[in-house]
């Protein structure tokens, strides 16, 4: 692994405009799974990424490895099977960065699914996965573990696991085990137009640099379109056709002494039926989340409405009734985009499947759908298309994508650190777990490098000031809110965005990132503005 430096990489464009193997553009977790992926079979690539890395749907997701559980209802057993081996590889190969995590159905009277048809469902999951989690608790039981839950109607609930991940920070984990000597990322690098060849075959991207506002022709052997929700803006003119339907799911976070949930509460809202989780998440409580089509352009942050705030609250008020949960108890919101594929945009959002398609359209490869759990498959899905385009004469696939098969098994999708939680001498073990699993072995360069204080948690949360130093340093840092809401997630976890660390943060952004009193002042100011329009309530003064 190396550091993601930005300065290196657009100088290392433009020297190599026309040497590249994969233009791949998109810097969610797909498309960092690709860059992973190309990087094991040698293809010299680039990655670019037209925000930050993460900035759409994988840091705004809810933060959820599963495997998938309604797809049995659907009857799609062989997906379910994948996800959830996949779940089972990442939980072994990434602790401290994917830890599983209890869920818990309660089962009330006359809800339906009842208890016996959620118990049968629930040990085929497990045994799909190859565990077993599946058990029943009585309404005491249920009560003693999660306090505060309301009592009415209660009979009991089920209990199985799935797991929970900083999604954000998943993506930048794997973007660094992808940067290798034949590959390259850039954030705040935008598609701009395709280029083609004489043929009218894609053979490359008019890139433009959105830090100093310059131009690049860059030419490749195939273009990889991994944009998620917004996978038509590049596709669409080569396809003539728009597949994708952008739905929004938004979330609000609450402290979690207010529904202090130690698993996952799935629930089924009371105006709709549909399931919505109460979840606990890095020291805080999560409840989401909503599901609605998203009739705003994409270009723009997504935000919460109030409806959406209503529907949630409604839900959390009704399950913790006793807790005074209302409006001024929200820390902070985050609305996501999924990219769902779909025909008909008269069917019930929640009704949408969320698998992938790969699509190939004038020497172009799309990929859009899918799930975070699945995010290796679906790149190795989008890699053997491409190389099929690369060896036309021999078109053979470089990956099986069924999980199981010996070539899966003898590749990790998140690689085992050297070191472990002991070798950092931390007094807080759980802490060097975390770097750990977030950093890699750029752990021990976290630890060798902090100052005084900075290895000591951030209020009540598990981030420390010594890993959002070493962020500003190593990760591609442009703004203070790819600091604060996606290299950490203190923007999320605190009051008013962390606005009482700034005077901490400015010696840091200072000293790391050379801004000078104006330009932090600047950063200031944008950041707290977005944070307020776009991370915090509707309307918000």
């Amino acid at each position: 692994m190396t550091s993601i430096d930005r300065t290196q990489a657009w100088q290392t464009i433009k020297q190599d405009d026309s040497h590249w193997d994969l233009i791949i553009v998109g810097g969610g977790i797909t498309g960092v799974g690709i860059l992973r992926e190309a990087a094991r079979l040698g293809l010299k690539s680039l990655l670019i990424e037209q925000q930050d890395f993460a900035w759409g749907t994988s840091s705004r997701s809810s933060k959820m490895v599963h495997g998938g559980l309604r797809y049995i209802a659907q009857g799609d057993l062989k997906l379910t099977k994948h996800s959830a081996q996949e779940r089972e590889r990442l939980i072994a190969e990434a602790p401290g960065l994917v830890a599983r995590l209890g869920y818990i159905f309660p089962i009330r009277k006359g809800q339906i699914p009842g208890k016996l048809a959620l118990n049968s469902l629930l040990k085929i999951y497990d045994k799909l996965a190859g565990i077993k989690s599946q058990q029943s608790f009585s309404a005491k039981q249920l009560l003693q573990r999660v306090p505060g839950l309301n009592p009415d109607k209660l009979k009991g609930a089920s209990y199985y696991t799935d797991a929970v991940t900083d999604d954000s920070r998943l993506v930048l984990r794997v973007l660094h085990e992808a940067l290798q000597e034949q590959t390259c990322a850039i954030n705040y690098c935008r598609a701009e137009s395709l280029l083609y060849e004489d043929n009218g075959q894609v053979n490359g991207i008019t890139l433009h640099n959105m830090v100093n506002n310059e131009l690049q022709n860059v030419r490749c052997k195939v273009v990889i379109n991994a944009t998620g929700a917004w996978v038509d803006y590049l596709r669409e003119p080569v396809s003539h056709e728009r597949t994708i339907r952008p739905l929004r799911g938004s979330h609000i976070i609450i402290p979690h002494a207010l529904a202090p949930v130690e698993d996952a509460l799935t629930l089924f809202h009371p105006r709709d039926k549909r399931a919505v989780f109460i979840f606990p998440w890095e020291n805080s409580t999560v409840i989401g989340t909503t599901d609605l089509d998203h009739h705003h352009s994409l270009d723009l942050e997504p935000s919460i409405s109030q409806d959406e705030v209503d529907y949630l609250l409604t839900l959390v008020q009704q399950q913790f009734p006793q807790s005074g949960i209302n409006r001024n108890s929200i820390i902070s919101t985050y609305a996501g985009v999924r990219p769902v594929i779909s025909k008909d945009r008269h069917k019930a959002p929640s009704k949408e499947k969320r698998d992938h398609q790969v699509w190939i359209d004038q020497g172009m490869v799309s990929v859009s759908g899918g799930k975070l759990t699945t995010f290796r498959l679906i790149a190795r899905d989008t890699i053997n298309a491409a190389i099929a385009l690369i060896n036309r004469d021999s078109p053979t696939a470089a990956f099986s994508t069924t999980p199981g098969t010996t070539s899966n098994r003898k590749e990790s999708i998140i690689a085992r650190p050297s070191i472990t939680p002991e070798h950092l001498k931390l007094a807080d073990i759980k802490l060097a777990e975390r770097l750990i699993g977030c950093y890699g072995n750029h752990a021990e360069n976290i630890v060798l490098e902090a100052k005084q204080g900075e290895l000591d948690r951030i209020a009540n949360t598990r981030f420390c000031l010594a890993e959002i130093r070493w962020s500003a340093r190593n990760e591609s840092v442009v703004y203070l809110d790819d600091l604060l809401l996606r290299r950490s997630r203190i923007g999320l976890l605190l009051k008013d965005g962390a606005v009482q660390l700034l005077p901490q943060l400015e010696q840091i952004c200072v000293k790391e990132l050379g801004w000078d009193d104006a330009q932090w002042a600047e950063q200031v100011a944008r950041y707290v503005a977005l944070w307020q329009q776009h991370y915090y309530l509707p309307n918000a003064s």
